[in-house]
């Protein structure tokens, strides 16, 4: 969500601000972050608090603009979590109920950014005159003084490859200050816009994290323009874009934001520094490191712990043999799990890793910060740089990716089983009761059978909803995944094997269910029957009873 308008659009961002008469911003039940915020201010930044949280709803409104059809008399319509709006107040009412975080993180930073302007306003004109690189490009604060020539391109051939297989999806991040997050925000939006990119980025004052994807030769671009730019020249080399195949339909959309922190942690970077993060190893380095951990005949008493800085849903088709993989949701879980579990970590040596590299790099200096490990390393690149150069190395399974594919496939090792059978299975899907957001991993056979909910309460939901729509559709936790430990307490493989003994029957409210001794509850499911509400289990074991029990 862009914090800042490119020139000639000042006077079209207050008039979105002033039309906001069929929208209360007050209503509690809309943005209760917001209220929450607010009462953390001190009385002169509370002043500005309206000002700061209209200009940041505005803003996010006007990035989704999309040009109404010429038959149309209107000039525009919004697009956003792929709904088309085609007035104000529906847009409004979308973003307001749906995107009350967004707007949050947002109305937070414009008031830094506020109380860091009247503080500091003297002090950064003089340092601007002896800086010779703001001085530069000051002279070219134009949007599109930084985008590429395309002339010699059709408009085809830009977005040749979106809907198949030509295309490419880039991953990448740069940790650098940024004095301006909000002029690179509506850069990256133009120069997104100006290719026909789409996808995630994000924009802080530590930097820079974004996937995007679209044709070869707009990705092309794309990396030059990074690379060419004052700020990202000395920190970004070509090498530290992950490539992999897919395109501008692997995401509904464009998003750009300017947020606290590039990846969401939940520590301010002026606590926790991008600084100050573990010693990095190549994936040739790295792999050597696993190799001698896995050589070792007794892992439980070795001095190196292998973790896995991922939630557990990206762990669970893909990950290092012999790894530590957090039961966590969010990556803002991650130093609560560090907190929780500290005596894991004394006088360890970490291997660290994850995607692409980013979480590593706050995540290691968290742990690096708590003083009790030997050493902490990270993968330099993430697993996308290590599976580039160790496709049949010691990571198995599928990489977890942020975007409609769900996964990359880089070797045949399947990990994870139905959660419904237990066959192997490891293709993710979302819960199919619109409120849910959770994946799912539901079979073929199973889908076939209307299995294809996280659990037995969603597809509960997903029947009753299917027999009385209704047209509003909010975001809901599920409740098995809300019932999952928020943050797990590790323990130790001979612990774990004493904790899980056979099953037992259950009882429901009809009695005691009987259950065939020929049939196990899958392993996988076992976790997630934990968290499940009492009657609930009952219904999801009686249905699976049914139908692997053996035909008499």
């Amino acid at each position: 969500m862009p914090s800042s308008t490119a020139p000639g659009q000042e006077d079209d961002q207050e008039a979105c601000i002033l039309r906001f008469s069929d929208l209360d911003l007050k209503d509690k039940s809309l943005i209760n972050s917001s209220n929450s915020l607010k009462a953390e201010l001190d009385g002169s930044t509370k002043k500005k608090y309206s000002f700061a949280k209209k200009k940041a709803f505005a803003l996010f409104v006007k990035t989704k603009q999309v040009p109404a059809p010429s038959y149309e008399c209107k000039e525009k319509w919004w697009k956003c979590c792929q709904q088309l709006f085609m007035n104000q107040t529906s847009i409004h009412r979308h973003v307001a109920t749906q995107h009350a975080d967004d707007i949050y993180h947002e109305t937070a930073f414009i008031l830094k950014q506020l109380a860091a302007t009247l503080s500091t306003s003297k002090s950064v004109t003089s340092a601007n005159k002896k800086n010779p690189l703001k001085e530069y490009l000051t002279h070219s604060h134009e949007v599109s003084a930084w985008l590429p020539d395309i002339s010699c391109f059709s408009s085809d051939e830009l977005k040749s490859g979106q809907g198949s297989e030509e295309g490419e999806v880039l991953l990448y991040y740069c940790y650098c200050d940024l004095e301006d997050p909000q002029w690179i925000c509506a850069w990256q939006t133009a120069l997104c816009q100006h290719l026909h990119l789409t996808g995630k980025i994000r924009i802080a004052t530590e930097g820079i994290n974004g996937t995007v994807g679209g044709s070869k030769l707009a990705t092309r671009l794309y990396v030059e323009a990074m690379l060419s730019y004052p700020l990202f020249k000395d920190y970004l080399c070509k090498e530290d874009f992950k490539i992999s195949r897919g395109g501008a339909h692997c995401f509904p959309e464009l998003r750009v934001g300017v947020f606290e922190e590039i990846v969401p942690m939940g520590i301010s970077p002026n606590k926790i520094s991008y600084k100050k993060p573990g010693i990095h190893l190549s994936p040739g380095e790295f792999h050597k490191e696993v190799e001698k951990f896995l050589s070792q005949a007794d892992k439980e008493q070795s001095d190196t712990i292998l973790l896995d800085c991922r939630n557990f849903y990206e762990s669970k088709i893909g990950r290092f043999q012999g790894c530590l993989a957090p039961d966590i949701r969010k990556f803002s879980y991650f130093p609560s799990y560090v907190d929780t579990n500290l005596e894991l970590f004394r006088e360890k040596r970490v291997l660290m890793y994850c995607t692409g590299g980013i979480r590593c790099e706050r995540g290691s200096a968290y742990l690096k910060a708590k003083g009790v490990c030997k050493e902490v390393f990270q993968l330099k690149g993430g697993i996308h740089k290590y599976l580039e150069e160790f496709p049949d190395g010691f990571y198995k399974g599928k990489l977890f990716v942020f975007d409609e594919r769900y996964a990359l496939c880089y070797n045949s090792d399947v990990l994870s089983e139905c959660s419904y059978c237990g066959a192997q299975w490891d293709q993710y899907k979302l819960c199919s009761t619109p409120q849910c957001r959770q994946l799912v991993l539901t079979c073929p056979a199973c889908q076939g059978q209307g299995f294809t909910a996280c659990c037995v309460t969603c597809q509960g939901k997903g029947d009753r909803q299917a027999s009385s729509p209704t047209q509003d559709s909010f975001k809901e936790e599920c409740e098995c995944t809300a019932r999952r430990p928020r943050i797990p307490r590790e323990v130790s493989q001979h612990a774990q094997l004493s904790m899980n003994p056979a099953p037992e029957p259950s009882v429901g409210e009809d009695g005691p269910l009987l259950v065939p001794h020929s049939f196990v509850i899958p392993l996988v499911m076992q976790r997630e029957l934990a968290y499940m509400p009492g009657f609930s289990s009952c219904l999801w074991l009686q249905r699976t009873a049914a139908r692997c029990a053996p035909a008499s």
